[in-house]
Parts: C-alpha cells; sequence; structure tokens
C-alpha cells in the first residue's frame, strides 16, 4: 500500500468502520485477554490480597495509558487530515513531535507518581498488604511508560495510513509474548506477581519494536528528530494533544472514584471490581477500538472535504456499536455462571460478576456512543468537546451516581450508578455531534505547523 494513499475516500463506510474496529480490536484483545488471564494466574495463587492490589494498579496504569492514548489519538488526527490532503510530510512531522511528547511525558509522570505512590494508593482506599503489593507492582511497569507512548503514536500513525492490519500485528504479537512468558515468570520462576509485571514489561518493548519497524519501513511515518522543528510546531500540537490527553485521563480518574467507593465494602467488592475490569475490554475489545479505528476515516474524508462521508461514517459508527454490543451481551449473559466459576467466586464477588454480565453489558452501548462521538470531535477540530464530555462523565456523571446507587444498592449499586450517569452523558455527546456535523465547513489548510494562531478549535468555534 502506497505511504500516501486516502483509502477512506471511497467504499462502503460500514464496512470501512467494521474491517478497522476488527482489526484493531484483535490486537487490543490479545493484550486485553493476556491481563485476563493474568488475573486467572494470580488468582491460582490463593491471595485475595494479590487480586485487590492488582485492581488498585490497574486504576494507576490505566491512567498513564489513557496519558498514552490521548497523545496517539493527537497523531491520529493531524496525520489522518494530513494524509487525506496528500500532505505527507506534515503527517510525519506531526507524529514525530507526539513521539517526541510521549517519551518526554513518559519519563516526568512516573517519577512523580512514584514519588507519591503512596498517597495515590491510599486515596484509593489501599491499605497494608494491599498497598505493599501495589507498589511493588506499579515499581516495575511504571518506568516502561515511554515505551509505550510511541507504540501507541506508531499504532496511530499506522491506523492513519489505514494499515489496520499492522497496526493490530504489533499488539497481537506483544499479547501473545506476555502470555507466553506469564506462566513461566509466575509459576515456572516462582516470582508470582513480580513475574506477571516483568512479562508485561517484555511485552510492552515488543509491542514498540512491532509498530514502529513498519510504520517507518511501509510508510515512512516519522521525521528525523530535531529540537528546533520540535519547538516550533509543539504549539500545533499541543492544540490538540492537551484536549485529548486530558479527555483520556478523565476515564482512569472516573474509575479511580468507583473504585474508592467500592471499596468501602470490602475486598471481596474491590476483587469483583479486579475481574470486571479485566473482562470488560475483553468482552468489548471492539467497541474500545471503535474510537481509534473510526477516527482516520473521518479525518481522511474530513481533510478531502467529504462532508457527506463525515456524517455517514459517524452513524455507521453508532449502527455498529448498537450491533456488537448487543450480541456481546447475550453472550456474556449466558456464560455468567463458567465466568464467575472460572476465578471461584463468591459473595460480594461473584454478585458483581453476575451484575456486569447481565443489564449492565448493555450500557456499554452508551460507551460505545461517547467514543464514537469523540473520535468525531477530535479529528474535526473540536477536540475541546471530547474533554467536556469526557470529565462531564467521569466527574458529575459519576461520583453523585455511585453515591446514590451506593447507597440504595450497595456495592452493585455503585456499578448501577455509573452506567447511569453514562447513558446521560452519551445523549450529550450525540447531540452535540449532530450540531456540529450540520455546521461542517472546509477544514483550515492541513499543516498545522504554518496555521500556529488558529487556537478557536481549542474554545469550540467552528471552523
Amino acid at each position: 500500500m502506497a505511504g500516501s494513499e486516502a483509502v477512506f475516500l471511497n467504499g462502503n463506510l460500514m464496512r470501512h468502520v467494521s474491517v478497522m474496529s476488527f482489526t484493531a480490536s484483535v490486537g487490543l484483545m490479545a493484550v486485553f485477554a493476556v491481563d485476563f488471564v493474568d488475573m486467572v494466574f494470580i488468582g491460582m495463587l490463593g491471595n485475595d490480597a494479590l487480586a485487590a492490589a492488582v485492581g488498585y494498579a490497574g486504576t494507576i496504569l490505566f491512567f498513564t495509558n489513557s496519558i498514552n492514548i490521548g497523545l496517539s489519538i493527537a497523531a491520529g488526527s493531524l496525520s489522518a487530515r494530513a494524509i487525506g490532503a496528500g500532505d505527507t510530510e506534515t503527517a510525519r512531522r506531526a507524529a514525530t513531535t507526539v513521539a517526541t511528547l510521549g517519551v518526554a511525558m513518559g519519563l516526568v509522570v512516573p517519577l512523580l507518581l512514584l514519588n507519591f505512590l503512596p498517597a495515590v494508593l491510599g486515596f484509593l482506599g489501599a491499605e497494608g498488604e494491599v498497598a505493599r503489593l501495589a507498589t511493588r507492582y506499579l515499581t516495575i511497569i511504571l518506568p516502561t511508560m515511554p515505551v509505550m507512548g510511541v507504540a501507541m503514536t506508531a499504532m496511530a500513525v499506522l491506523r492513519a495510513y489505514g494499515d489496520a492490519r499492522r497496526s493490530m500485528m504489533a499488539t497481537l504479537i506483544g499479547g501473545t509474548v506476555n502470555a507466553v512468558l506469564d506462566p513461566l515468570f509466575i509459576f515456572g520462576f516462582g516470582l508470582g506477581l513480580d513475574g506477571a509485571a516483568l512479562a508485561s514489561v517484555v511485552a510492552r518493548v515488543t509491542i514498540l519494536v512491532a509498530a514502529l519497524g513498519p510504520a517507518l519501513r511501509f510508510h515512512d511515518g516519522f521525521a528525523r528528530p530535531d529540537y528546533a522543528s520540535f519547538r516550533a510546531n509543539l504549539v500545533a500540537v499541543a492544540a490538540i494533544a492537551g484536549p485529548a490527553v486530558l479527555t483520556s485521563i478523565a476515564t482512569p480518574v472516573g474509575n479511580a472514584i468507583v473504585t474508592r467507593e467500592i471499596a468501602r465494602f470490602g475486598t471481596e467488592a474491590v476483587a469483583g471490581m479486579a475481574v470486571i475490569g479485566r473482562l470488560m475490554p475483553l468482552a468489548f475489545a471492539v467497541i474500545f477500538a471503535l474510537s481509534g479505528a473510526i477516527g482516520p476515516i473521518v479525518g481522511q474524508n474530513f481533510g478531502a472535504g467529504r462532508f457527506d462521508r463525515v456524517r455517514g461514517a459517524f452513524n455507521a459508527g453508532i449502527l455498529f456499536t448498537a450491533l456488537y454490543v448487543l450480541a456481546a451481551a447475550m453472550i456474556l449473559f449466558l456464560l455468567r455462571a463458567p465466568i464467575a466459576d472460572l476465578f471461584s467466586a463468591t459473595g460480594e464477588t461473584r454478585t458483581l460478576i453476575y451484575l456486569f454480565c447481565g443489564p449492565l453489558a448493555l450500557a456499554s452501548f452508551f460507551n460505545g456512543v461517547i467514543f464514537v462521538a469523540n473520535a468525531s470531535f477530535n479529528n474535526l477540530g473540536h477536540p475541546i468537546y471530547s474533554t467536556w464530555i469526557n470529565w462531564g462523565r467521569h466527574t458529575l456523571g459519576t461520583w453523585p451516581f455511585v453515591i446514590a446507587g451506593a447507597s440504595l444498592w450497595g456495592a452493585s449499586g455503585v456499578l448501577i450508578g455509573q452506567a447511569i450517569g453514562g447513558v446521560v452523558f452519551a445523549g450529550l455527546a450525540y447531540l452535540l455531534v449532530l450540531r456540529v456535523s450540520a455546521s461542517l465547513s472546509a477544514p483550515a489548510p492541513t499543516d498545522p505547523f504554518v496555521h500556529q494562531s488558529r487556537f478557536h478549535s481549542l474554545f469550540g468555534r467552528g471552523r
């Protein structure tokens, strides 16, 4: 495939959405499946504190991964728009600037987190042995944040060129490496929780190599790093990367709120939440992948001025979400008992798993609507809208609802309240996308580095 080919300007939009989502999700599913198996292996060690520790650590790792996801959204958005307009040099410079930012953030954020880890874990509700185990686990994995920052940027660049297969293969290879090393390190070498963390470190390095190599070899997707160029381009990239990062980190903030409320109901409830935290992305990997998958489709057509196809891509994304969630929820409901048995779940842990595999699985549709809406905002020059929606959903749409739910139905009410808040903000996101798509006009020149004074997109004004 030619590196400059804008492959989404023609053809059936539903097919593009389906192919991009499924191929992107295969790689994600491999990673999520390994996380799921991690939890099974850790459960075999027969210590509830280990499962709870992984749950707390997962909330913090979700925060660092969300920063990298936000940066990769910026890389994908800028690259796709430039590719749609036939300007691959701009795409290369944008990707390089974002990758450099990823390395810088990957060095600073873990250093800050490691210094304040006891306070952060204490805020989440971790105490005693659970806090100590979570600290050990995070100390091994957090320093690899810059590795994942560049890897995610490279995968976003591959998707921007329509090369979903190679992006998929990077995470698929990394997931396979993790799956092989997990039992070897945990049981073979007797490393326990440390072994699971070390396996993840090796997998992250593998993903970097598997993503960056093809992005350079097949698409020449990055320019040579240069400080002067980075400094000159930073402001323009930050106009998208800033809101995108803020949008992404809203999710782990919401998860932290939920984890804190769940912790009030004991270790069993936290363990149940940890299982759900591994099960949800595995079951709904396709929906998680949808945001990154639909972004290049919207971006290329927006860059080319094909506004009818921009609107069509959004509608195709919503329809695809509804069909997939319905099918996945039915499967989860039928398998709810075997899933709970797999973890030897009893008491509150089993109750929460059953709740998720029942009606709450259907609520993932509303998460999908928000994902599709955010991808549209990011690629249509309104990244601040994504920030508003995500922060609203994970603050006003989370805390009051989970507190009310907890007072009515206990630990189960925390998850029910979280789901209800998602319904409210999915509706707001949908209406806002309709407003934006109804007033589309020709995008600005695609070189953001020449037009650095165009900050109005940060404040949500139309183009």
